[in-house]
């Protein structure tokens, strides 16, 4: 079987500017004075995600994202639960020309609260409501506005506000649980050799899967603290996930067919 060149072999990578979370820019506190005139475009899509082809995902939404995604955790120490959504790089196979996304697909939390992000004070506990000063998604007069006339958060901002309240205590117990794999010893290194149109090969890696048989050998009492936490049903779900390796391999050959058209 002949490899892929160079170019088709994948990784998984989120890129984005040093010390900013994936898709952000230049998150910014929303404040009345000086965003009173700011608003969201209308329909902005999903364009933000071009490019990238792992995105984190929290504990609660992995039985969704197993469905759609295959679940991987991220190799460098933290293990962040991640949804694969391509398999060469700088590629998302579920974003569409029109920048819509896959049609039935689920979209993970971390896609849909951008362009909206808590910040956090070091050394504090206050979470602040900021948004990505993009002009891609944001612009003066804009069709979704954050503030009304009288300097109050629209429907919009409290929407934002609570969204980005679930999506930040989702992440605290995902850390949790993402240690406690860790410290188990159950997540190993993995590649993917998957083989597309053409007679080609992809290998992809930088990604970290949990050991069935390392599962299987777990001591009793940490088995035990994994099923009193409740996280058993998203183990399941991560291991379950790998049948969605399918579903990217056949988005990419669609999309090889279109490319080579």
């Amino acid at each position: 079987m002949a490899k892929a060149d160079d170019k088709a072999n994948g990784k998984a990578e989120q890129q984005t500017p040093a010390n900013m979370p994936l898709f952000y820019t230049q998150p910014t506190p929303l404040d009345a004075k000086a965003h009173g005139d700011l608003g969201l475009k209308k329909n902005f899509g999903f364009g933000f995600t071009t490019g990238i082809n792992a995105v984190p995902v929290n504990l609660i939404e992995m039985p969704q994202i197993c469905h759609h995604y295959p679940i991987a955790f991220s190799p460098d120490g933290n293990a962040t639960p991640v949804a694969i959504l391509g398999l060469r790089d700088n590629e998302n196979l579920f974003l569409k020309p029109d920048n819509t996304w896959e049609q039935d697909a689920y979209i993970p939390a971390y896609i849909r609260r951008y362009p909206f992000i808590f910040s956090e004070i070091p050394g504090g506990e206050q979470l602040t409501l900021c948004v990505d000063m993009n002009d891609k998604v944001v612009e003066k007069g804009g069709a979704q506005t954050f503030f009304d006339k009288e300097g109050k958060p629209t429907d919009l901002a409290n929407n934002a506000l609570e969204f980005c309240k679930s999506y930040h205590a989702a992440a605290q117990q995902t850390i949790k649980f993402s240690k406690a794999l860790a410290d188990a010893g159950v997540l190993v290194d993995r590649e993917a050799q998957i083989n597309v149109g053409g007679d080609k090969r992809i290998n992809f890696s930088g990604f970290m899967i949990i050991d069935e048989k390392k599962l299987a050998e777990l001591d009793d009492k940490t088995f035990l603290m994994f099923r009193k936490e409740g996280w058993l049903p998203f183990i399941y779900a991560h291991l379950f996930s790998g049948a969605q390796w399918q579903r990217l391999t056949k988005l990419l050959n669609s999309r090889l067919e279109k490319e080579a058209a």
